[in-house]
C-alpha cells in the first residue's frame, strides 16, 4: 500500500527519502539497508536510481577487487534484479557483465556463458540508444564476444575424457565474429591475439595442424608487432606445443629457445612462471632428440619454481605483516568463542540422541533375553560362534594391512620424507631468511658479520634440502617416465668394477604410482646386486608387451641359494614379491652357489590418467 502511495506522488517520495535518509544520519540507523532504499525508490526517478545504482555498483566492484567473491555475487545479483525491474539497461549490462566474470573465476562456465549472453543483449541495446562511443563499443563487443567463445571453449574440454563439438563449434563461432571485426587500436589487437590462440588450441585438440600453426603465428605475429616480449612468449610456447604434438621435436625446440630469450631478462613474476612452462616443454623435446642436456634444462625449470615459491612466501610474510593486528586477532578470537558455543550446544544435543536410543537399545535386549531365555545357551553358541567367524576375519585382514603397510613403507617413506624436506623444511628456511634479511634493514649500525655468515648458512642448506628431495623422487622420473629414469640410473650406479646396461623398449607414460613402483623395484633389486652379488656386469632388461611389463634383471655373480628364498628367509626379495603380487603380477628367480643370477617378472600395466587439453585464455 505505501509503495503504491508513493509510486503516485511525486512530492511525497522526495520527501520521505531524504527525511529517511536525515534520521539515519543522525540516529545511525543501521538498519536502512540498501534493499529499503532500492525498495522506497519509484521507477518514476530514474535519475535518482541511476546515482544509486552507481554507488551500489561500485561497492560491488570493491568486493570483487578483494577477490571476496562468493558476498560479490551475492550483492551483485541482488542488485541485477533491481535494474531489470527498474528497466536500466545501462548498468544491467555492467552488472551481468561483472556476475559473468566471478561465475567464471570460480568455474561455473555455464552461468558465466548466461551471463555473458545477457551482457551482449543489454549491450547491443545500448548502441542502438547510442550510450557507448563507436571506438570503445567495438572493444566492448569483442571483448564480449572472445568471454562467450572463452566459456564455451571450457564447456567443450571440461570433461577430460570426452570433448563436446558442439561447445567448441559455439566457441569457433564467435571468436570468427571478432575476426571479422575491424581493426581499430592497439586494445583490439590484442584481444584478436588472445582469440587467435584459443582457435589455435581448439585446432590443435583436432589434430588439424596446419589451421593451429596458422593462427598460432597470427597471434605472435600481432604481440611482436606491438613488442609485448611476455605476451610473443607465451604465443611461441602455444607455438611449440603444436609442434610437439606432430613429434616435431626439433621445431619445437627452436621455438621455446627463441621464446624463453625474449623474456630472458624479465625477472617479473609472471613471467618467471612463463620460464618454468617454456624449460619443461624445451626439456621435453630435447629428451626425445636424445640430447640429455635437457636434465639441465629440466633443473633449470625446477630452480626457477624455487625461486617463485621463495617470492611467494616473502609477500605473505609482508602481508601477514599488515593484517594480524589486534582488532583482527579481536574479532576471531570473538569468532572462534562464538563456534565454541556452538559446537558445545552439538555435543551436549548429540549426546542426549546417543544415550536416549542406548537406553531404547537396553531395553529391547532385555525384553528379548526374557522372552527367549529357554534358547540361551543356543544363542550363546551361535555368538561364540559369530565371534570367533570375526576374530578369524579380523586376523586375517590385520595379517593383509601388515604385507600391504610392508609393501609400500619404503615408498611412502621416501614421499613422505621427500614432501617434508621440499614443502616444510625448506619453506622454514626461506622463512628464517626472509627474517634475517629483513632485521637488517632495521639496524642503525653495519649488519653484524654473524647475520651475513647465518643467511649464508642456511642459503646453502636450503640447496643441500633441494638436492636431498631430489634424490629421494626421481625428477627424471617425474618429467620423463621409466625408460629415462633407467638409463639414468644404470649410468648412476655403473663403476670402474661394475657394467650395467639397460634394455628398455616399447615404454611409455603410465600411472605416476605404478611408475614409482617399478622404479623402486629395480632400484631394490640394483642394490642387492651392489652389495651382495660381487659382479662385473649386470642387464636391466624392461619392455612392454600386450599391456604387461616384462622386467628381467640378470648378473654373473656368485648368486645364491633360492631354495632359501622361498623358504622366505631373504627379507629384501621377500617384499619384492608381496609388491609384485599386490601389482598382480609374476616373480621368478634363478639362481645357484656360485653361478649367474636371473629374475624375471611380468606385470600388468596400469594406464595414467586422460589429461585434458589446454584450456583457453581469459
Amino acid at each position: 500500500m505505501i509503495k503504491f502511495f508513493l509510486k503516485n506522488n511525486y512530492l511525497l517520495t522526495i520527501t520521505l527519502i531524504y527525511f529517511n535518509i536525515f534520521f539515519a544520519k543522525i540516529f545511525g540507523n543501521e538498519h536502512y539497508t540498501e534493499e529499503v532504499f532500492f525498495k522506497e525508490t519509484s521507477s518514476v526517478f530514474f535519475v535518482e536510481n541511476d546515482s544509486i545504482f552507481k554507488v551500489k555498483y561500485n561497492e560491488v566492484i570493491a568486493i570483487y577487487k578483494e577477490e571476496n567473491f562468493q558476498p560479490a555475487l551475492e550483492k551483485a545479483l541482488e542488485i541485477y534484479d533491481y535494474c531489470k525491474e527498474y528497466k536500466n539497461e545501462e548498468y544491467s549490462y555492467l552488472l551481468s557483465l561483472l556476475i559473468a566474470k566471478i561465475y567464471s573465476k570460480t568455474n561455473n562456465y555455464l552461468q558465466a556463458l548466461r551471463f555473458y549472453k545477457e551482457s551482449l543483449h543489454y549491450f547491443n541495446y545500448n548502441i542502438l540508444n547510442e550510450t557507448n562511443s563507436n571506438s570503445t563499443s567495438a572493444i566492448n563487443e569483442a571483448e564480449i564476444y572472445l568471454k562467450i567463445g572463452s566459456s564455451f571453449q571450457q564447456l567443450a574440454y571440461i570433461n577430460k575424457e570426452k570433448i563436446n563439438h558442439s561447445y567448441s563449434d559455439s566457441a569457433k563461432f564467435y571468436y570468427k565474429k571478432i575476426e571479422s571485426l575491424p581493426i581499430f587500436n592497439d586494445e583490439f589487437l590484442k584481444i584478436k591475439a588472445t582469440m587467435f590462440s584459443n582457435l589455435s588450441g581448439i585446432y590443435e585438440s583436432e589434430s588439424l595442424y596446419s589451421k593451429a600453426e596458422d593462427y598460432a603465428m597470427k597471434a605472435i605475429n600481432i604481440h611482436h608487432r606491438q613488442k609485448d616480449r611476455f605476451l610473443e612468449a607465451s604465443a611461441r610456447n602455444n607455438l611449440g606445443n603444436i609442434y610437439l604434438s606432430q613429434k616435431k621435436y626439433k621445431k619445437a625446440k627452436d621455438i621455446y629457445i627463441n621464446g624463453s630469450n625474449l623474456i630472458k631478462n624479465d625477472s617479473t613474476e609472471a613471467a618467471l612462471k612463463s620460464k618454468v612452462f617454456l624449460y619443461y616443454n624445451l626439456a621435453w623435446a630435447m629428451r626425445n632428440l636424445n640430447d640429455y642436456k635437457a636434465y639441465d634444462i629440466l633443473e633449470k625449470a625446477n630452480e626457477i619454481e624455487d625461486e617463485i615459491r621463495d617470492v611467494e612466501i616473502k609477500a605473505r610474510v609482508k602481508e601477514l605483516g599488515y593484517k594480524y593486528d589486534f582488532n583482527t586477532k579481536k574479532r576471531l578470537l570473538k569468532k572462534d568463542q562464538e563456534l565454541q558455543i556452538v559446537k558445545e550446544k552439538d555435543k551436549t544435543r548429540i549426546i542426549i540422541i546417543i544415550s536416549f536410543f542406548i537406553f531404547i537399545l537396553l531395553i529391547s535386549v532385555i525384553v528379548v533375553v526374557n522372552l527367549r531365555g529357554k534358547n540361551l545357551e543356543l544363542k550363546l553358541t551361535q555368538i561364540k560362534l559369530i565371534q570367533k567367524q570375526k576374530l578369524d576375519k579380523l586376523n586375517t585382514e590385520t595379517k593383509n594391512r601388515i604385507l600391504n603397510a610392508t609393501i609400500d613403507a619404503k615408498e611412502l617413506e621416501r614421499q613422505e620424507i621427500s614432501e617434508v624436506l621440499h614443502d616444510s623444511v625448506s619453506a622454514l628456511l626461506s622463512s628464517a631468511n626472509l627474517h634475517l634479511q629483513a632485521a637488517r634493514t632495521t639496524l642503525e649500525v653495519k649488519t653484524p658479520n654473524e647475520v651475513n655468515k647465518a643467511q649464508e648458512i642456511i642459503s646453502e642448506a636450503s640447496k643441500k634440502i633441494r638436492n636431498l628431495s631430489h634424490t629421494l623422487t626421481s625428477p627424471v622420473l617425474t618429467k620423463f617416465g621409466l625408460d629415462s629414469a633407467i638409463i639414468n640410473i644404470t649410468e648412476k650406479y655403473s663403476n670402474s668394477q661394475l657394467e650395467i646396461k639397460a634394455e628398455v623398449k616399447g615404454l611409455r607414460r603410465y600411472h605416476p604410482k605404478f611408475e614409482t613402483k617399478i622404479y623402486n623395484i629395480i632400484q631394490e633389486l640394483l642394490n642387492n646386486i651392489l652389495k651382495h652379488s660381487k659382479a662385473t656386469s649386470a642387464t636391466v632388461s624392461l619392455i612392454e608387451s600386450n599391456k604387461k611389463l616384462k622386467l628381467m634383471i640378470s648378473d654373473n655373480g656368485i648368486g645364491f641359494n633360492s631354495f632359501k628364498f622361498n623358504e622366505k628367509n631373504g627379507i629384501g626379495l621377500s617384499q619384492i614379491e608381496a609388491r609384485i603380487e599386490v601389482m598382480k603380477g609374476t616373480f621368478k628367480i634363478n639362481s645357484q652357489n656360485n653361478s649367474e643370477t636371473i629374475i624375471e617378472s611380468i606385470i600388468p600395466v596400469m594406464e595414467k590418467d586422460k589429461t585434458s587439453h589446454v584450456l583457453p585464455t581469459l
